[in-house]
C-alpha cells in the first residue's frame, strides 16, 4: 500500500512537471503578449516530431538542443508573418488565426511523417533505474524529465525577474509605446517572446515525445489540459501554471489509481446508496472512470468561484 502511494505521488509529480514545461511557454506568452495561443500544444508536438527526425541523424542530445531551436525559428515566423498581422483585428482574430494553425501543422505532419506513430524512444544512455524501492524500479529517464523541468522554471523566473532583458519584456507589455520610446524595438520583442514560448513548448515535446508516443493525435491529447492548467493556476501567473500544473498531476495520477466510488467511500462512514437509488448509477462510478473529467471540473469551479485562477492578475 506504500510502495504504491509512494510511486503514485512520484508519478503525479512527473505528470505534473510535464504540463508545466508545456504551460509555461503558454503562461510567458499571454503573460507578455495577452495573446491566448490555441496552437500551442501543436508546437509541443512539432518539437516531439523534429527531436525524432534530427536523432535519426545525429542522436538524442543534439536533438535535445535544436529541436526547440527549430521551434522557435516557427514561432517566430508565425507571429512576424501571422499574428502580427491580425493582431490590429483584435484578440477574436488573433484566436481564430491560432485555432487555424493547429490544422494547417496537423496536416503538414501528416504530409512529412504520415499518420502512424514514429519510432522515436529514450535514448539508451538514460535506459536505466535510477533507483529502486521496494520492489519496483524507477527510471533514470523520469528523474531526467524531472531535472529538466526544474531548471527551466528556475531560468525562467530568474530570466524575468533578474535581468534587464525580463525588465524590458515585461515593460513592453504595459508601456509599449515608452518601451519603443527609449530605443527598444517592440514588434521584435514579441517575435522574441513568441519564439521563446513556442521553444518551450518544444522543449516539453523533445523529453515527453520518447516517454509518451509521437503521432499525429498528441496535440489534441494535450491542448485541452494544458489550458486547464494555465486558467486554473492563474494566466499569466508562471508559478501559479507551476502550482496548477503539479495539483492537476497529481488529482489525474491518484484519481486514474482508485478503484473506488463515491459509494464505497461514504459505506465507510455508515451511509450506503443502493445501486437504484437516484442517481445510483453515478455514485457507483469508480474514480479512475472520472478521473480525465476532474480537471474540467476544476476549471468550471475556479471560473465560477476566482476567475482570475490560482495566482493570476489578469480576468479570463
Amino acid at each position: 500500500m506504500l510502495e504504491s502511494f509512494v510511486f503514485t505521488v512520484f508519478n503525479g509529480v512527473l505528470y505534473g512537471m510535464l504540463l508545466f514545461m508545456l504551460a509555461s511557454g503558454l503562461t510567458l506568452i499571454f503573460g507578455m503578449m495577452g495573446v491566448l495561443n490555441f496552437a500551442h500544444a501543436s508546437f509541443y508536438m512539432l518539437g516531439a516530431y523534429f527531436a525524432y527526425q534530427i536523432s535519426v541523424y545525429a542522436g538524442f542530445w543534439p536533438a535535445l538542443f535544436l529541436a526547440p531551436l527549430a521551434v522557435a525559428l516557427v514561432g517566430a515566423a508565425t507571429e512576424k508573418w501571422g499574428l502580427r498581422q491580425v493582431h490590429q483585428h483584435g484578440h477574436v482574430a488573433e484566436l481564430l488565426f491560432t485555432f487555424g494553425l493547429v490544422y494547417v501543422i496537423e496536416e503538414v505532419v501528416h504530409l512529412i511523417w504520415g499518420r502512424n506513430p514514429v519510432n522515436y524512444h529514450v535514448p539508451p544512455s538514460l535506459d536505466f533505474t535510477l533507483f529502486t524501492l521496494y520492489t519496483t524500479d524507477f527510471p533514470a529517464y523520469r528523474g531526467f524529465m524531472l531535472l529538466v523541468a526544474v531548471v527551466m522554471f528556475v531560468g525562467i523566473f530568474l530570466l524575468l525577474t533578474r535581468t534587464r532583458v525580463g525588465q524590458i519584456v515585461q515593460a513592453s507589455l504595459s508601456h509599449p509605446d515608452m518601451v519603443g520610446a527609449l530605443g527598444h524595438n517592440v514588434p521584435r520583442i514579441f517575435t522574441l517572446v513568441f519564439a521563446f514560448g513556442t521553444a518551450l513548448a518544444g522543449l516539453a515535446g523533445v523529453i515527453a515525445g520518447n516517454y509518451f508516443i509521437t503521432e499525429p493525435g498528441m496535440a489534441w491529447a494535450m491542448g485541452p489540459i494544458v489550458f486547464v492548467v494555465v486558467v486554473f493556476g492563474g494566466l499569466g501567473s508562471l508559478t501559479g501554471a507551476l502550482i496548477g500544473s503539479l495539483i492537476i498531476g497529481l488529482i489525474q495520477t491518484f484519481a486514474v489509481q482508485m478503484n473506488y466510488s463515491i459509494a464505497d467511500l461514504l459505506s465507510g462512514i455508515g451511509l450506503s446508496i443502493p445501486q437504484d437509488a437516484f442517481l445510483g448509477t453515478i455514485w457507483h462510478l469508480d474514480l479512475s472512470r472520472v478521473g480525465p473529467m476532474l480537471p474540467f471540473l476544476l476549471l468550471v469551479l475556479m471560473l465560477i468561484f476566482r476567475p482570475r485562477g490560482l495566482m493570476g492578475t489578469r480576468e479570463t
